[in-house]
């Protein structure tokens, strides 16, 4: 039986300004429209973190046009898995989801030498997490 649904994400920190940013731009650039991708944070921060922008500018993905993005209920439950980091008991919990949490460092405040680490164990969790969700072509 062919598979007909496109299988959703949900990422989901804090300030959806540094962590979660990065994860759907990764699962986006390596994914593309194979899987529909969101990121959300439960206290949204302002703007994207800079480091994160420009660690992730350094390997081609530009998210400079990027605005965090506050968590509902309505994404989470629109989603297939939601994948969590670090935002501890505000993250919604709703029964037939997968949850997934990652347990990353946050790069809030820190500068672009601290982020790049982060962002290399990021795309290998969603090159992980691709090989998990979709058929292999």
């Amino acid at each position: 039986m062919p598979e007909t649904t496109t299988p959703s994400v949900l990422f989901v920190c804090v300030h959806n300004a540094g962590r979660s940013q990065m994860a759907a731009a990764f699962l986006t650039h390596l994914a593309g429209d194979r899987v529909l991708v969101r990121s959300a944070g439960s206290a949204p921060a302002d703007t994207v973190n800079p480091a994160v922008v420009e660690a992730l500018a350094e390997v081609g993905i530009d998210i400079s046009a990027e605005v965090p993005k506050v968590l509902t209920v309505d994404a989470v439950q629109a989603s297939d898995v939601v994948i969590t980091m670090g935002c501890g008991d505000t993250c919604p919990v709703f029964p037939g989801k997968r949850y997934l949490d990652w347990q990353l460092a946050d790069p809030a405040g820190q500068g672009v030498d601290a982020v790049r680490p982060i962002r290399d164990e990021i795309v290998e969790r969603i090159r992980s997490l691709i090989s998990e969700i979709l058929p292999a072509e």
